[in-house]
């Protein structure tokens, strides 16, 4: 059964039906499209196109084509070219000719773009809760590990000392970023595109606004014909989508590094990791490398949509049909990546025993505090700056370290350098100097956590 047949003379090539057909990928709209058909079916009596008796029919039969989808049941036909055409050819079976009146208006253009969004709005839902699962244990591994102290890299090089806890609330403020931004995809994406029809808006008075509110839209689309060509939100999340992965994929990086035996801060449990087919003694923290693979596939699916739509004529062009697998596959990738990532988090064992190891080999993450030490003297910050270097060279030379250096070696760089300079090396208060807003003293690190916890609380 076509739906839009009678014009047409002969059969349609076997291979151009294959690839017209998308009900291979779009059968999975199955609940939205029933949903719509039903919403539908209520306006077209408002608008006095049915009676209420076939209202009720149209209803009966979607919902218990509704019940066959839900229950795995519903049985697909070698004709049926998309979800649309297998919806109204199962419910023509059920309730017979009245079957033909429900696309009285409406247009696969409207419906397919109205199915995307209902879709699109159900796994954004989703989407928000695996975010918010995976930001809820971030807190809980930082609240656990207050006492851990860990060199900080910039270039990935040692920088400066920081508490594990504050390394790791740096990737709740970008997954709170993220959610932030999934929250105002959702907002653009209800929007009813519904009774725009294929593009010059509905002839036959249907209410739109009563549609939106039985479809739980929280706008109505002003321009038919932008309508049924819209694919920005579409565009929105999948850039969205592309900057979670990356947070992801760089949350990951820094996991496979500190997990590596030249850091070991931390260590993947075996739930997380696989093994070698020819060494025994491998094991590979492949869950955070997936994960940080994943960035450039979703990445991709972006790239892909935005090609498909450049240069598109005005409103609805076939290749709109693009639009879907990109989305489909992300969705798919993110609701398996972060309860995986999730699942990292929670099982990660955090070795501060490793991280105090490597604190104490460096004397050089508290470069910084010593220059901090001469401005507190009352040298001015690029001078300062300049001694220190100089500090640290001449012990390189030494071969000691900075701690270890005598004091005469200090002052023949300059007098400004007293004996308490040593008391700089204390890698606890060095820590706690940093009690700014932000910073990484227990008492900042400790706030961020209230504020985090209240963040997922609203969220909740």
């Amino acid at each position: 059964m076509k739906l839009w047949g009678g014009r047409f003379e002969g059969r349609t090539d076997e291979l151009m039906w294959q690839f017209n057909a998308s009900i291979a990928f779009d059968q999975r709209l199955w609940a939205a499209d029933v949903r719509g058909s039903i919403a539908y079916a209520k306006a077209l009596a408002r608008a006095g196109l049915i009676a209420s008796a076939e209202r009720d029919r149209l209803v009966e039969g979607l919902n218990t084509i509704l019940g066959e989808f839900q229950a795995g049941t519903f049985a697909f036909r070698p004709g049926d070219e998309d979800i649309h055409t297998a919806v109204e050819r199962r419910l023509g079976e059920m309730v017979g000719p009245v079957a033909g009146k429900l696309h009285t208006g409406r247009s696969r253009n409207d419906q397919v773009a109205t199915d995307m969004r209902l879709y699109l709005l159900d796994e954004i839902a989703t989407l928000q809760s695996l975010l918010g699962d995976l930001q809820t244990v971030v807190v809980d591994k930082a609240a656990a590990h207050l006492k851990a102290i860990m060199p900080g890299y910039t270039h990935l090089q040692p920088a400066q000392p920081v508490r594990f806890s504050h390394w790791l609330l740096s990737y709740f403020w970008m997954f709170q970023r993220d959610a932030d931004r999934l929250a105002g995809v959702a907002q653009r994406t209800s929007v009813l595109p519904l009774g725009a029809a294929a593009l010059a808006g509905h002839a036959l008075g249907i209410d739109r606004n009563f549609l939106a509110a039985e479809l739980g839209f929280v706008a109505v689309s002003p321009n038919s014909m932008d309508a049924v060509s819209d694919r920005d939100y579409l565009v929105e999340f999948l850039a969205w989508a592309a900057l979670l992965q990356t947070h992801l994929s760089r949350l990951a990086e820094d996991l496979i590094i500190w997990s590596s035996p030249a850091y070991g801060f931390v260590e993947i449990a075996d739930a997380y990791a696989t093994g070698s087919s020819l060494m025994p003694q491998k094991k590979n923290p492949d869950a955070l490398e997936l994960l940080r693979g994943k960035a450039g596939r979703i990445t991709s699916r972006l790239l892909a949509l935005l090609m498909t739509l450049k240069g598109l004529p005005s409103t609805y062009n076939k290749d709109l049909q693009e639009d879907k697998e990109p989305v489909f596959d992300t969705i798919d990738t993110l609701q398996l990546a972060l309860p995986v990532a999730t699942g990292v988090i929670h099982t990660l064992a955090v070795r501060a025993d490793r991280m105090r190891t490597a604190l104490a080999a460096d004397d050089t993450l508290l470069a910084t505090d010593l220059a901090d030490h001469l401005v507190r003297k009352g040298i001015p910050f690029r001078e300062s700056h300049h001694l220190v270097g100089q500090a640290v060279r001449r012990a390189e030379a030494l071969g000691v370290r900075l701690r270890n250096m005598p004091l005469e070696a200090y002052q023949a760089i300059s007098p400004a350098f007293g004996s308490d300079l040593y008391e700089v090396f204390d890698l606890e208060a060095a820590v706690e100097r940093h009690d700014a807003v932000g910073g990484t003293a227990r008492s900042a690190v400790e706030a961020q956590l209230a504020q985090a916890r209240a963040v997922l609380a609203r969220q909740e």
